[in-house]
């Protein structure tokens, strides 16, 4: 799930949904145990500018420390996440994840172990010390920009999960965009002529499969899923408030889980290139095989269940003099739709600085599937071969043409 950047409109979907609970049950929580919010800055940033304008310092101080430990949250993904890409990591926002992970599990054992002035620890008048009250909310708070970051940086900036007032923004625009796309469809339906039952079923069905309607039920499922976090978090803290931080922590948990044990293939220079016995070739060409993880368990490499690498990390560690990349993919079970938006990707980006991909290892079937899931004109038919032999043959002749 966060082994790339989520190109595809569902995979940024799944994530925005599944995760936007875990914000509004965190929320509701620190509401509940502590009286502030912190998925969200807006109140508190609100409430310093009126505690500052009374001269309530305490308040004043309190609320800095909430600002300043979500924007920490916020680094502290920015950081791990580059590290990861720098260092060429193939699960770069695993990290982040478990590290939420850790700090709702400290969320919950502050809670437990020393939040409370009441001698009944589970009573309906706890109420957090003032020490206590720090931990519990710098720690909420930290999560919840770490997450957010986290999310934006995956989804590239396209949705949020610990607010919900630029998603509320976002439907009422996407609702006016809505109407018009039903406008138009009406009008493309009266002009198909009410004898034309196959213009009006086809125009009936691209209704649903419009980008506007997609946008549209996204929006509505994170609005839905952050209330959904917020009433089962209620519910959790009323009937079970030792055991009310399971639920977020799990599902953190057996999402990392879930990322690491699939197995991910990995990309590694050809030995038939280079060496005491290999092809020598102009350094302007290399040659790279897929292959998968030998390290993984055995029933999931004969399931084939594993995933493309990060290609994109794999191009910024290629040296800036190659001019023509060959990448063998010879060994890759499948090559699922986000992984060609991420093929596109690279594409678009070896064209505009004068490089070229070629890949080998491709059947017809495949080369079609490529285009039609993402490439479009970006993979030149002369750049898509069957074997690593005509791929090299191919990469000689573009360098024919390449600036030494």
């Amino acid at each position: 799930m966060f082994i790339v950047q989520a190109h595809s409109f569902k995979q940024q979907a799944r994530l925005a949904i599944t995760l936007a609970w875990i914000a509004g049950y965190t929320n509701v929580m620190t509401i509940l145990a502590c009286g502030h919010v912190t998925s969200h800055v807006s109140g508190t940033t609100s409430d310093l500018g009126r505690a500052v304008a009374e001269r309530n310092w305490a308040t004043t101080g309190f609320l800095l420390f909430l600002l300043l430990t979500f924007a920490a949250g916020a680094a502290a993904s920015g950081f791990v996440c580059e590290l990861g890409r720098r260092r060429g990591w193939e699960s770069i926002y695993v990290v982040p994840m478990a590290l939420e992970a850790s700090l709702l599990t400290g969320f919950a054992l502050v809670w437990e172990f020393g939040s409370v002035t009441s001698s009944d620890r589970g009573g309906a008048g706890a109420s957090p010390t003032v020490g206590a009250l720090f931990l519990l909310t710098g720690i909420a708070s930290i999560a919840m920009g770490l997450q957010n970051a986290t999310i934006t940086r995956i989804s590239s900036g396209v949705v949020r999960t610990t607010h919900v007032t630029g998603v509320l923004t976002d439907l009422g625009l996407e609702f006016a965009q809505f109407l018009y796309m039903l406008r138009d469809h009406a009008r493309q339906i009266r002009a198909s002529g009410a004898g034309s039952r196959a213009e009006f079923s086809r125009a009936v069905r691209a209704v649903p499969a419009h980008i506007t309607s997609k946008r549209l039920l996204l929006l509505a499922s994170i609005l839905g899923s952050f209330a959904l976090g917020a009433g089962l978090g209620t519910v959790a803290f009323e009937e079970a408030r030792r055991w009310a931080m399971f639920p977020p922590v799990l599902f953190l948990l057996w999402i990392v889980y879930q990322d690491i044990t699939r197995p991910i293939a990995e990309i590694e220079p050809s030995d038939l290139v280079g060496g005491e016995n290999g092809i020598d070739l102009d350094d302007r060409l290399v040659v790279y095989h897929l292959r998968r993880d030998s390290g993984r368990t055995r029933k999931a490499l004969r399931a084939k269940v594993h995933r493309m690498p990060n290609l994109s990390a794999w191009v910024d560690r290629v040296p800036a003099h190659v001019r023509v990349l060959i990448l063998d993919l010879g060994d890759a079970a499948a090559i699922d739709h986000n992984s060609a938006l991420e093929l596109r990707n690279v594409l678009a980006r070896l064209k505009s600085e004068g490089r070229a991909l070629v890949l080998a290892g491709l059947s017809p079937e495949q080369y079609q599937q490529l285009r039609k899931a993402a490439t479009g004109d970006l993979l030149s038919p002369l750049n898509a071969c069957s074997d690593l032999e005509l791929a090299i043959a191919r990469g000689l002749n573009l360098l024919e043409g390449a600036p030494k």
